[in-house]
């Protein structure tokens, strides 16, 4: 799959930079992932692996979402184990059975992780990340204010009759929360809002913003199993 060039980088490695995002601008980030999300469900599409590695930053500033491929049309209930354990929802990891208000639940680790640094549920060993999960045990950041602890109680929420994004008014109650109050969500979606953050690119092929990671070398093989059938190739 080829994809358009985002020369930001990924938002992974720019909050490891600057260890968390002023909350103003997790606030931006979160507002364009929640329409991402919003326009998916209308599609009947669960996302499934929200994280700020799938999280790429255009040198406008505005974030494009990527990695469809545990992306799944779903009308109604689902029970694929997939995504990244941190950001796994409770009902994903108890085999119940889900649906789309996985999204909202793993948009609520995201906005933690954008906000403090790290996720909330945080262990070496997954099966401890699991039980924490689902057990809904997490501690805010000191730093926290009132607005954004009480977004992420609604969001973060073990009942499925209690969370935001799968009650009667659906991503409308995450919109419409006092966290958001600052945002216009139509100039948002045009591309209005002027970004806080930038990220710098000298040319249009900079790759400056993205992490180097080390490659093994291709081997050749000794002989060719395939040269007849790819002889005209």
């Amino acid at each position: 799959m080829v994809l358009p060039f985002a020369q930001g980088g990924e938002m992974f490695t720019h909050l490891r930079r600057m260890g968390k995002f002023d909350e103003s601008l997790a606030k931006f980030y979160a507002a364009q992932v929640a329409l991402a999300l919003e326009y998916l469900h209308h599609c009947s599409l669960i996302y499934r692996d929200l994280k700020p590695e799938n999280i790429m930053i255009q040198n406008s500033g505005y974030i494009r979402v990527t990695d469809f491929g545990f992306c799944k049309m779903v009308d109604g209930r689902t029970w694929t184990l997939c995504g990244t354990p941190e950001y796994l929802a409770p009902e994903v990891i108890l085999s119940k059975g889900y649906g789309k208000a996985v999204d909202w639940w793993s948009f609520g680790v995201l906005v933690y992780e954008m906000n403090a640094g790290y996720p909330p549920f945080y262990a070496h060993d997954p099966m401890k990340i699991y039980e924490k999960i689902v057990a809904g045990k997490y501690k805010f950041a000191h730093h926290f204010g009132e607005e954004l602890r009480d977004i992420l109680k609604n969001v973060l929420q073990v009942d499925l009759s209690r969370r935001y994004g799968n009650l009667k008014d659906g991503s409308m109650d995450i919109k419409k929360h006092r966290w958001f109050q600052s945002i216009d969500w139509i100039e948002i979606y045009h591309q209005k809002v002027q970004p806080s953050f930038i990220p710098h690119c000298s040319n249009n092929g900079d790759a400056s913003n993205f992490d180097h990671y080390d490659e093994e070398p291709l081997e050749i093989a000794s002989f060719d199993h395939y040269g007849k059938e790819f002889a005209h190739f």
